[in-house]
Order: C-alpha cells, then structure tokens, then sequence
C-alpha cells in the first residue's frame, strides 16, 4: 500500500488540528473553575477553607512562625522565636521556614509597627498546580495546595509560575524537595484550625470557610472605616486566594504584591501548556511519516533498478 504525500500531509493536518482543538477544552474547563470560584468553592462543590489575617491584631509574637515549625518538624532557627532582631531585615520563606513575619512602620501610629505575615497564598486556582507535570502539587477540595514529594521530579516550574514566589527548592540538600506551607492540610481534614491559627494569642488569624471570612473582613471595614484601609487583599488578587489580609494601610505599602492582577494565572497558560504534550505527540507523528514516505521512494527507486 502506497499513500502519497498530499494525502500524508492532509491527514497530519486533521490529525493535528483535531489535537489542537481538543486541546482547547481544558480552558473551557478553567473558565467553568472560575465560576465556581465566584461561590467560593471547588469544582467538587466544597468550599474553600481560607484564613484571615488581621494585621491590626497582630503584635509580631512569631508564635505562628514557631508552631509551624513544630508541626512541620523544620529545623530550629539560629535566633530564638523571641527575639526581635529578625525583624531589622525583610525575611522571605525558606525551605526551612514556611511562614515569616516581617515588621513595618506605622504612619498612624509609630509606636505600634505592623506585622505582615508571608507564606503560601493558597490560590484558588494555583499556577504551581497548573505548571506542575506530574501532579505533585494539587488544590485540595477544601482549599489548601498540598505537596506530594513522591511525584516530584524537580523540574520547579511551579516556582516558575508562582506569583507570590512561594515553593521554595532544597538547593543545599543531597536529596532536594520542594518546601512550602500547606495549610496544615491533614490538621484541616480533621476538623482542626492550621497550627499557626491555633497558636495565635491575639486572634489575629481566623480560620473558616472563605466567603465567611470576607464577610467577616467586609464587616470590620465597615464599622471601623479609620482603622482600616478598606481593602481585603487576596480576594481577587491572581483570581482569588485563601489567604486573605486587612490592614489599616494601603497594602502596597506592605509589601503585597500588586501586580498579579485578577485572572487566575492558570487561564492566561492553559492553552498552551494543554498545545505541548500535542507537540510531543505530532512531530513524532510528522518524522514517522516522513521516514515512511522516503522508504516508499527507495523501494520504487529500487523497483525500477532491478527492471
């Protein structure tokens, strides 16, 4: 059986174009994500848990940087939880701590600093979830986005993709892995509150279902317009996260990131992150043919010779 090249190219061409079609589905899928986001929930219908961080609360005790190293069993830090000197410096997450506390001046009140807290952001829709190739990284119904390090290959696009700079690589380790604050995720299928939570002497993170929690921020704003700045960062940040802040500044004083916008990340990739693995599949495909088409040749060639 002999197939021309005209022929070869058209059903390549099908051949892909059905591919690349296909590969649009997936974004529809994002979109219908992103309607369910608006209800605050999953796509199994479960609603986010989130947390809400109340800077105007807290005091910078670092307990929740110290229960979170309790409970992910990380390694002591050189400066005690109680002192203060960390603060004479911006402090990012680290492989080795989760979450971080950092200090700020407070122009309505010198004498009282804020205390921002850095950690995961707990996308709604995470970009690290999306850009991970062998589903190390997962959304959870109930929010968190958890680490499976028996799935990770270490390609660290997740790191790639994070808008908040949020995994963190074990550069330094013989056998690397990925580190970041998972929300407490088997505390929470528990029924539990995060460590960190739990560990806060002051109240000023709740824990519970997002859409309560903005309300719950959406109320204080109310009823205290000169406490605070009326804004809830996280909300719509990068398409909405678990993480969620109050603050008696404008946030882009403290260091949030303002530039993430509102789409979710994942949607501004899905196109082409589902059109790669059709790359994969379609130029094999394409040399295939191609070799089959060349040996068709040669055996006409050779036909013709031994006439």
């Amino acid at each position: 059986m002999t197939i021309s090249r005209r022929k070869f190219l058209k059903v390549a061409g099908m051949t892909g174009s059905a591919l690349l079609v296909g590969g649009r589905k997936p974004a529809a899928a994002a979109g219908s994500a992103q309607a369910a986001q608006v209800g605050q929930t999953g796509q199994s219908g479960v609603e986010f848990y989130g947390m809400l961080v109340d800077t105007t609360k807290c005091i910078g005790c670092r307990s929740c940087e110290e229960a979170c190293n309790e409970k992910n069993k990380l390694p002591k830090p050189e400066v005690s939880f109680s002192s203060d000197s960390v603060f004479e410096k911006k402090r990012d997450t680290t492989p080795e701590a989760f979450t971080v506390l950092n200090r700020y001046p407070n122009p309505k009140d010198p004498d009282k600093p804020i205390f921002v807290r850095k950690q995961c952001m707990h996308c709604n829709q995470p970009a690290c979830a999306t850009a991970c190739l062998v589903k190390a990284l997962e959304k959870t119904p109930e929010g968190p986005v958890k680490y499976n390090k028996d799935r990770c290959m270490g390609c660290r696009y997740c790191m790639v993709s994070c808008p908040f700079d949020a995994p963190k690589y074990e550069y330094n380790s013989a056998l690397p892995y990925l580190k970041k604050c998972v929300f407490c995720f088997d505390r929470v299928t528990k029924g539990e509150q995060p460590a960190c939570v739990e560990a806060c002497p002051e109240g000023a993170s709740l824990f519970g279902k997002r859409r309560e929690l903005i309300e719950i921020g959406r109320q204080r704003i109310y009823q205290n317009p000169d406490k605070y700045h009326p804004y809830i960062y996280g909300e719509h940040e990068a398409g909405g996260t678990s993480m969620l802040f109050l603050s008696s500044v404008p946030v882009e004083k403290l260091d949030f990131r303002m530039n993430v916008g509102i789409t979710p990340y994942p949607e501004k990739t899905t196109g082409f992150l589902y059109a790669v693995p059709h790359i994969f599949i379609l130029w094999p495909t394409f040399l295939y043919g191609l070799s089959y088409l060349t040996s068709q040749k040669n055996n006409k060639e050779s036909e013709h010779g031994e006439e």
